[in-house]
């Protein structure tokens, strides 16, 4: 049975990465050194709310689904963690059982670090407690802006911006167009900015008519970033 390694585009958005390429050469070569690749099909199961930690994961490809289920059985999207983005470390730290679940979003490659490695390379690599606490502070204030939009900004404008957000890390460029490549129904678009579905398709259409976006099955693509910067804009 041959070990599944990445493929060259997969490696380069591990290594390119905001975080993980800010690190140095020997503690990105050590991390590397113990990950190994796993391929999940569309809706996998990569973890459960309530699960011990086990694995500190790099996303290669595609994108894990974090999310929850509200005690009245509302599924609920926190994010959709994109490549380059690692992920599970809190739980590692604190010892605390996972806070979600996570599911791959379409075929993913993660890169997985089992705990007993992840504690090891934070034994000897001084440096990767610094990073970490770097990337925590970055996912602390990103928290921070995501409840103040919620509480003063309309939904339009939160849409806007998640669009936005949504174009920068899965963009296809077509000329002035910006398809977004991860395939996001409206409901669950809905379920990112904690509104229904009635509205999201309503603000949607909205932007269609200025001229912002086109709205296509399971996909959109951005026509102006100029408009949605505009709407994002309003308070």
């Amino acid at each position: 049975m041959n070990t599944p390694v990445l493929t060259m585009p997969e490696r380069n958005n591990i290594e390119s990465g905001p975080w993980f390429s800010k690190l140095s050469l020997p503690l990105r070569n050590a991390i590397m050194s113990r990950a190994i690749v796993r391929r999940l099909p569309d809706g996998a199961l990569l973890s459960s709310r309530g699960q011990p930690a086990e694995e500190w994961c790099g996303v290669a490809k595609g994108a894990v689904r974090v999310s929850s289920v509200s005690l009245s059985g509302k599924q609920i999207t926190l994010t959709y963690v994109e490549p380059g983005i690692w992920f599970g470390d809190i739980s590692l730290f604190d010892g605390m059982p996972r806070t979600h679940d996570a599911n791959a979003h379409g075929p993913t490659t993660l890169l997985v670090v089992r705990k007993p490695d992840f504690k090891e390379l934070l034994s000897q690599h001084v440096e990767l407690y610094e990073a970490l606490l770097r990337l925590n502070c970055r996912r602390l204030r990103l928290m921070f802006d995501a409840v103040e939009d919620l509480n003063t900004r309309p939904l339009s404008s939160r849409l806007a911006k998640q669009i936005l957000l949504l174009a920068r890390s899965y963009g296809i460029h077509d000329g002035e167009e910006i398809r977004i490549g991860l395939q996001l129904a409206q409901e669950d678009l809905a379920q990112l900015l904690g509104a229904s579905r009635q509205r999201v398709n309503q603000e949607l259409k909205g932007f269609e008519r200025d001229g912002a976006v086109r709205i296509e099955p399971t996909r959109l693509v951005v026509l102006s970033k100029e408009k949605l910067l505009a709407i994002a804009s309003k308070q």
